[in-house]
């Protein structure tokens, strides 16, 4: 009979050091756990919300030059772009078409008006009357200046002839052959005589300033026809529509062979060496305008300058229209280019600044969230001057601070957020 086992087991004491090892460890894994269970529930209860920190974007608070600008668009438009009209009723023959490249100088158009050609005609032939004229009155005067020449020196001559007699008279008188009445007969023909030359000088350069007074009346009268005249053939000369600079055709306002009336637009000419841009200002920037204001360009992918040279008075869509003048004008440009240009309205140098975002326009920029250990705290600040890039910090941070500059529109305006990593 074979008996159980039991009288062959025997009781072995566990080691007393293995049970509180254990024991230390499990105790140590539950401590780790209720700190890091404590630490997240005291985050997740000061905080109102919790995001992603992929989902924001970052900005640092650094000091440096803060340039304040704007950016805008607007389009390459002409700043000459002469409107041609017509000078009179004319029929129009056009030698151009919409879209020509022209010279200056070069006919763009014919007018044909009979009305200015008769006119031209009938001014030729009066100048060319006047003309005749002052040449016949200037013969005539040389005559009248000849016969009364003419007839003062024949009073000289009488004058001495008298004078002598008088003299011959006088030598003998002392012998008694002449008597007293021829004397004083020759004594009277000499005072005649000295009386008619003199009249008859004074008569001679009267009549020298009478023809000359003539003479120039005629004279004024063809010069006043002259202008006349030239005025008549400048109306004509006006009926040949020519360039008045390098460019090309824009559009064309009449047909070929139209009959217009004066001042009737017929063409538009936009000249490309003299090209400006016109840009669309917001509302909000034009106090801070001001002419001769540094504009950077940047058309199709050149950037250059210009000068701010006009700015609209009227406000249209809450947009003012202003106009760029290139410092020096790039080449290829085309008219209604688009292009995208930066104000630089002004600089400040020294100041905090912080990348710009999306929270500039939250709550009207007077509150930003603090990144601290993990946690945006909502804080209040005081903003400056903005630029496209960055914003001025007046007060609320300082440097080194970082804040959330884009992705608060999910904090819902909590106080505190957790950001998760």
């Amino acid at each position: 009979m074979i008996r159980d086992t039991s009288h062959q087991d025997q009781v072995l004491a566990a080691p007393s050091s293995r049970i509180p090892r254990r024991k230390l460890l499990l105790l140590a894994g539950a401590v780790a756990l209720l700190a890091a269970g404590y630490l997240l529930l005291k985050g997740w209860s000061s905080s109102e919300h919790s995001i992603s920190a992929a989902r924001l974007r970052i900005g640092e608070v650094t000091r440096g030059t803060l340039v304040r600008d704007a950016a805008v668009n607007g389009r390459i438009v002409a700043a000459v772009s002469p409107t041609l009209y017509s000078t009179s009723t004319s029929t129009v023959e056009l030698k151009v078409h919409a879209g020509d490249t022209v010279k200056k100088g070069q006919v763009l158009a014919v007018l044909e008006s009979p009305d200015l050609a008769d006119e031209l005609k009938k001014e030729q032939t009066l100048f060319n009357e006047l003309q005749a004229e002052v040449a016949r009155q200037q013969i005539l005067a040389r005559k009248q200046k000849l016969a009364a020449q003419r007839e003062a020196d024949t009073a000289e001559i009488d004058r001495v002839s008298a004078q002598r007699t008088l003299q011959r008279y006088e030598s003998v008188s002392t012998d008694g052959i002449i008597a007293k009445i021829d004397m004083q007969k020759a004594r009277d023909a000499v005072a005649a005589a000295d009386i008619r030359a003199r009249h008859t000088k004074q008569a001679a350069e009267l009549e020298g300033d009478n023809v000359a007074l003539e003479l120039k009346t005629k004279t004024a009268q063809m010069e006043r026809q002259k202008l006349s005249l030239a005025n008549a053939q400048r109306r004509v000369d006006e009926l040949t529509v020519r360039a008045p600079v390098d460019g090309f055709i824009g559009t064309l306002s009449v047909a070929n062979r139209s009959v217009v009336q004066a001042n009737t637009p017929l063409m538009t000419l936009v000249d490309l060496s003299q090209l400006e841009v016109e840009l669309e200002v917001p509302e909000t920037y034009v106090n801070d305008l001001g002419l001769g204001m540094t504009v950077e360009i940047e058309v199709a992918g050149v950037k250059t300058k210009g000068k701010l040279s006009a700015l609209s008075p009227e406000v249209v869509k809450n947009q003012v229209l202003a106009r760029v003048r290139f410092d020096q004008q790039p080449e290829g440009v085309r008219q209604n280019q688009r292009v995208s240009a930066r104000l630089l309205i002004d600089e400040k140098h020294n100041v905090l600044m912080v990348p710009r975002g999306p929270f500039v326009e939250s709550e009207g920029g007077r509150f930003v969230y603090l990144v601290q250990d993990g946690i945006a705290v909502r804080t209040p600040v005081q903003l400056g001057a903005t630029s496209v890039a960055a914003v001025e910090i007046v007060n609320g941070l300082k440097q080194g601070d970082k804040i959330v500059v884009a992705g608060t529109e999910s904090f819902e305006n909590a106080k505190r957020v957790s950001i998760n990593k």
